[in-house]
């Protein structure tokens, strides 16, 4: 039985994931239906590129499997125990909800071309724990100025050829994690977050998941 359920919120930086994580949780929170028991993981805990000690590490692809292999069995271990102590309990004392940031999907289009049935049993039960996934786009005409808009002191200095390429990194490998989508055992919605409205995108996750 299951007892749990989550959302994996994929996308390039600043299409928006931290900004619905923390929309999720305020709706979450605000549910007195809602579970007790929650699980957020930011993208440090499941990324490939880490800033470690100050320098940056990047993690294989065998490497990278383990990482996301220990979080799922984590939240696996969580609803086993769930499970365990037997079905009499409401959804708010017994349940856990879960959000994982920068996942799944960043391994396939970080790998695209290894054999993919290693994150496909990942994927697998990440759909046996009740979780669903959303891919967070921005249109291409908004990229730059969506890049720039968080962190404008960053750009300030940058040329406009280095802006440009930047950009252009941004729209393929969107691209790449769209089709990467596709091929996932997990089904993906994709939402566009050009408005910037977090909260309406948040309940549509919410409701996703009811």
């Amino acid at each position: 039985m299951n007892h749990i359920r989550g959302i994996i919120l994929e996308g390039y930086s600043n299409a928006g994931k931290t900004s619905v994580l923390k929309a999720l949780k305020l709706l979450q929170a605000q549910d007195e239906q809602s579970e007790r028991s929650i699980i957020v993981l930011s993208e440090h805990y499941s990324q490939i590129l880490n800033n470690v000690h100050g320098e940056f590490q990047q993690l294989n692809r065998d490497q990278h499997l383990q990482v996301l292999k220990e979080r799922v069995q984590m939240l696996r271990q969580l609803n086993d125990w769930a499970d365990y102590l037997g079905p009499d309990a409401s959804r708010a004392s017994r349940g856990i909800f879960f959000i994982l940031e920068r996942f799944h999907l960043n391994h396939r289009a970080a790998f695209p071309h290894d054999s993919p049935d290693e994150i496909e049993s990942i994927e697998n039960e990440l759909l046996l724990l009740g979780g669903k996934c959303v891919l967070l786009t921005v249109s291409s005409e908004i990229v730059e100025q969506r890049m720039q808009s968080r962190t404008p002191n960053e750009w300030k200095h940058k040329s406009k050829e280095d802006i440009r390429k930047s950009a252009e990194a941004f729209i393929q490998t969107q691209s790449e994690l769209r089709r990467q989508a596709k091929l996932s055992v997990l089904p993906t919605i994709e939402i566009n977050t050009d408005d910037k409205d977090w909260i309406t995108y948040a309940g549509r996750l919410m409701d996703l998941l009811k």
